[in-house]
């Protein structure tokens, strides 16, 4: 035991030395590998860098092409087939030698765009870590770094896209530039050169542009303003946001005080001074079409800097039909002047033409005469009373909740409850009523108690999500007149609509642009094949179309007729102020309004006149030569039935009148006709075999004429002597007499149509 004793302290000692050298030894051992580490990881990094800046050095442009330079590209707009349009190039550039250019728009430039630029040989490494530290700090992507020597050699020498390439390009070529050029010489070019907005680049374009005075004439608080403009250019102009352009003007005067540029009593007279501004415009030289032209342009405006368009030497290839474009012109022109012969005051018009698979905007017409100093576009711009084309979205919504072409609506008196104590009544535009009819024939005759009564039924907001999802973008109220068009839509956007049904439920956003190619050939935008959206189903887009087809053959817009299949809709407002037709084939849809521009009353104008004929006369010329075709039937989920024209209800022997009607299933009815049932049906109840069809007798079912009972809960109808049939669960006034049987309705007589 005592010899164990002994023992134990030194096996205790040995193994205590032991663990003291593994720490010491672990020290040792990362001392000399993390040195090895680090050594590796710079030679690995060092020779990315390398790797990179080999790459990007590759094929740099030449500096000294400074020497030469001279402005920028042209952007051309073509037409479909490839003719100039139009060419956009600036006349407002001025050089001016840095003599001419004073001393505050030189100070305020370096302190808000570069404050180390005289420290620099053409990158800061300062800013650059600033900017890096800032950015993870507030994880943003936000904070800049680039000196002004880069900002040139990104203007003038490489593409505004950013990515690590062209950054580091961008550096090498400052780098280039201050080894050659001067800090005078490169502000001179810097200056001369830069975007300032609306269209002028330079200090004395822009300060033209926006004084109207040369550069050598500004003052402390109006260079602050220039001086602030080109990290946003549009943002930042006093001609887009007075307010904004102020602020930036403030942090220039700041910055200026901060690093000594100006004292504080220069600074407070600068920001006390009431700033006055005189828009100059840029120019565009629009050679042809210019309401088309017009509208691509803002359309490439709405997608694309300025500083792109302007600069970049853009070629942008549009939708347009330079044949269907004349024509259209030359339609409209023909329609406004029969409309002049005739006495009716209408004096402007406007059309849109969409291909419904693409989106693409044919041709426009924004009225009957572009001059330079009237370049209104009624075509997109004017904001007008549909009437009764806007009855296309009370439909569809109906067709789509339930409802089927036959449909029985009682075309008859009827109040609704419009606000406490108000009520409102809508009228007919003749005044007369023809009792219980079809949805079919009451979008046939634009029958307008009857699209209020179905809108009170589907609900106003229903409605308007229909017109939302098709195309229409115009705030809507959700009032039942909105069923007569008492919102305001564009032709541009009726045309869009429409081309939804023409498409079968399918839309595609309207556009003027088919390709863009940026100066060095790379395709920036490309809509040959667009994003598509099902808005609708294909069998309520055609049971539209059915209905709308009689519209055109048989209804308010026989003028429209073309001899091929085509579907439209009339509308004409209550204050003959505005006349629509829109219609399509499934080819091409168009949307027409006519009217006057100080909205004066027409006379006698209605949208199955004017409108409808100049649809039609376009129609004729643009589809001429091709083969007709006829809608597409979407015959998946849905059945085929032989239905009663008189009634709505399953066609008998007896039925004088009928038609074959698609039903999704579920929807189709399934009572027969009560109006002609004296006859018997020659057909045997399978369900009992043997036994023949039972002989209708004629009476009138209230289920009858509702749609199904799964579209919305019923009510109960108010106690009353003598109901009558109703549609809207509000009980009807019994008329002073009570009507005969319908009767097939009247040809019309002036195309009316409210």
């Amino acid at each position: 035991m005592s010899k164990t004793a002994k023992e134990l302290p030194e096996n205790n000692s040995s193994e205590e030395k032991a663990k003291k050298k593994k720490p010491r030894f672990r020290i040792l051992r990362w001392l000399v590998l993390i040195p090895i580490f680090l050594i590796a990881a710079a030679i690995c990094g060092a020779s990315v860098i390398f790797v990179i800046f080999a790459e990007c050095s590759k094929d740099l442009p030449n500096v000294e092409k400074l020497k030469f330079y001279s402005p920028s590209e042209t952007t051309t707009i073509y037409s479909s087939e490839g003719e100039v349009l139009a060419t956009l190039y600036k006349e407002n550039r001025e050089w001016v030698p840095y003599d001419k250019i004073p001393k505050h728009m030189i100070d305020a430039i370096i302190a808000i765009e570069d404050s180390r630029f005289y420290e620099h040989k053409g990158i800061s490494y300062k800013d650059i870590i600033r900017a890096i530290w800032i950015d993870m700090r507030e994880r943003s992507g936000a904070q800049g770094a680039s000196t002004i020597t880069q900002q040139l050699a990104r203007n003038i020498f490489l593409h505004p896209s950013a990515n690590l390439r062209r950054k580091v390009r961008e550096a090498l070529l400052a780098v280039e530039i201050e080894k050659r050029f001067t800090k005078r010489e490169i502000l001179e070019l810097y200056l001369n050169q830069i975007y300032f907005g609306a269209g002028s680049y330079g200090v004395q374009a822009a300060a033209k542009t926006y004084y109207g005075k040369n550069i050598s004439d500004l003052d402390l608080a109006q260079c602050a303003i220039i001086a602030g403009l080109p990290a946003a250019p549009t943002d930042y102009s006093p001609f887009e946001d007075k307010k904004l352009a102020k602020e930036r003007q403030i942090l220039v005067l700041k910055r200026m005080y901060d690093l000594g540029y100006i004292d504080y009593k220069s600074m407070k007279q600068a920001l006390d001074e009431k700033l006055v501004y005189v828009r100059k415009k840029t120019a565009t030289r629009i050679k042809k079409y210019p309401y088309f032209t017009d509208y691509a342009l803002h359309e490439l405006f709405q997608k694309y800097p300025d500083d792109l368009i302007w600069r970049g030497g853009l070629k942008v290839y549009t939708t347009v039909d330079l044949k269907m474009q004349k024509q259209a012109e030359q339609c409209v022109k023909d329609g406004i002047a029969r409309a002049e012969e005739q006495g009716l005051n209408c004096h402007q018009a406007a059309m849109v033409v969409v291909e419904p698979k693409t989106g693409f905007i044919k041709s426009m017409v924004g009225g009957t005469g572009w001059t330079e100093k009237n370049q209104f576009n009624r075509a997109w711009q004017a904001r007008r009373q549909p009437g009764s084309s806007f009855k296309i979205f009370v439909y569809t919504a109906a067709i789509d909740a339930g409802f089927t072409p036959d449909t029985i609506i009682p075309d008859s008196p009827a109040s609704f409850p419009d606000g406490p104590g108000k009520s409102y009544t809508p009228l007919n535009s003749d005044g007369k009523y023809m009792g219980s009819i079809t949805m079919r024939q009451a979008i046939q005759w634009s029958r307008n108690v009857c699209a209020v009564r179905v809108m009170e039924r589907v609900g106003p907001e229903k409605v308007i999500q229909y017109a939302y999802k098709m195309g229409v973008k115009d705030r809507l109220e959700p009032n039942l007149s909105l069923a007569l068009g008492a919102g305001v839509v564009t032709p541009l956007d009726m045309a869009s609509a429409i081309a939804v049904l023409a498409n079968e439920g399918i839309r595609v956003e309207p556009t003027s642009i088919r390709k863009i190619v940026d100066s060095e050939g790379n395709i920036i935008e490309d809509n040959t094949y667009p994003s598509q959206e099902v808005v609708i189903p294909a069998t309520t887009a055609y049971a539209m179309t059915d209905m709308l087809k009689d519209v055109v053959s048989r209804g308010t817009a026989t003028n429209a007729q073309i001899g091929r299949p085509a579907a439209g809709k009339t509308g004409t407002t209550d204050s003959h102020r505005d006349a629509w037709f829109v219609g399509y084939t499934p080819e091409l849809a168009a949307a027409v309004w006519t009217g006057n521009d100080d909205y004066a009353q027409m006379y006698g104008a209605f949208g199955g006149n004017i409108p409808a004929s100049i649809w039609g006369n376009f129609m004729k010329s643009a589809l001429a030569g091709t083969k007709p075709k006829d809608f597409h039937n979407p015959k998946i989920d849905a059945i085929a039935l032989l239905i009663c024209d008189d009634t709505g209800l399953l066609a008998t022997g007896g039925c004088p009148h009928t038609h074959k009607e698609f039903f999704r299933h579920g929807k189709a009815p399934t009572r027969y006709c009560t109006m002609h049932g004296d006859r018997v049906l020659n057909t045997e109840d399978k369900s009992k075999p043997g036994k023949k069809a039972e002989t209708y007798k004629p009476e009138v079912h209230e289920e009858d004429l509702l749609p199904p009972e799964d579209f919305a809960p019923r009510k109960e109808p108010a106690k009353q002597s003598e109901p009558d049939i109703i549609i809207d669960e509000k009980p009807i006034e019994a008329p002073a007499e009570k009507p005969e049987a319908p009767k097939p309705p009247p040809a019309p007589q002036g195309q009316t149509d409210l």
